[in-house]
């Protein structure tokens, strides 16, 4: 083996040491974040997770077309598609709620019917886990997917963060923020802010 690649082994070392000493000293200090989101477990859920979306033609090239509206929520696009069944990853069966978020300069509800691809920013993606992952948060599981699936990538306390798993869950529901801080606000007490989807 080379001397140089010898030489860099403990320097790697040492940076991937540091990194989970400073990611476990900004959580615990901070007190913002209580189950960080974008986990390695977060992550590959949602890979899963997308592919049955796929399967079930809620996302992805064969999506079925639904009837966008005027949305103008951020962090959700000016013209939205929502879509909610019960679908099964892995070994358990779960209610999802699909949201296409549609964004472009004056973007009119015709646009998007004309060009989906166009203007399809991201894929918000609430799914309701099994009994126990997150109760506080009546067991949801969220994430953000560009329009090809991968997952969105969003900077949080000067970390990057993938955009999946408890988002952003606080040490207290005060602390909370991100999708849980906003859906938590949703009437109902099922963190949706649409009257017609209902939670089986």
């Amino acid at each position: 083996m080379p001397m140089n690649t010898l030489s860099r082994k403990p320097v790697l070392l040492w940076r991937s040491l540091a990194g989970v000493i400073l990611v476990t000293l900004v959580v615990s200090c901070s007190g913002l974040i209580h189950s960080p989101a974008g986990t390695v477990d977060d992550v590959e859920y949602a890979r899963r997770l997308w592919l049955v979306l796929e399967q079930q033609h809620m996302v992805g090239k064969q999506a079925t077309a639904l009837e966008p509206f005027i949305g103008a929520a951020r962090p959700h696009g000016w013209v939205l598609e929502v879509d909610s069944r019960t679908v099964r990853v892995g070994n358990h069966s779960g209610f999802v709620v699909v949201k296409k978020n549609y964004r472009g300069n004056n973007i009119s509800v015709a646009d998007v019917e004309s060009d989906r691809a166009k203007y399809l920013e991201s894929i918000s993606v609430m799914y309701k886990r099994e009994s126990g992952y997150d109760p506080e948060n009546l067991n949801w599981f969220w994430a953000q997917f560009q329009p090809d699936g991968q997952l969105v990538v969003m900077r949080r306390m000067g970390m990057k963060v993938m955009m999946a798993g408890r988002v952003m869950k606080g040490a207290t529901p005060d602390k909370n923020r991100g999708c849980i801080y906003c859906h938590s606000s949703a009437g109902g007490g099922d963190y949706i802010f649409y009257p017609d989807i209902t939670v089986p």
